[in-house]
């Protein structure tokens, strides 16, 4: 993925996610999603801002659809915050960076 967004896989899922203690932030993508292209800088952006304070990572739906299903993900982009392996909230859609930020700065302040 990058230097700062790691891959969410399936087969990782409960050593990554459910098994980190403190925040993740998992972007649900898929390649051929408009909005999640849109969003991507900023999930980037995010990723690097608060390297250290967060684990940040996408999870592409089509090559884990038993994650996706896992967590009822209806639309993407869905990022899906998860505090010491509980998931704590989630956005659907492309929103502005301030809302996502707001979010993490609620769950490491």
């Amino acid at each position: 993925m990058s230097e700062y967004v790691s891959e969410a896989t399936s087969a990782a899922w409960e050593k990554e996610v459910v098994g980190h203690n403190g925040v993740v932030m998992i972007d649900f993508w898929a390649v051929w999603c408009g909005p999640c292209r849109m969003i991507a800088p900023t999930v980037e952006e995010l990723a690097k801002e608060y390297t250290g304070k967060i684990k940040a990572m996408k999870l592409n739906t089509d090559e884990n659809p038993d994650i996706a299903s896992r967590y009822k993900i209806m639309g993407i982009p869905t990022i899906i915050f998860f505090k010491n392996g509980q998931e704590t909230d989630r956005i659907v859609g492309a929103v502005p960076k301030p809302q996502l930020k707001a979010k993490i700065d609620a769950l490491i302040g």
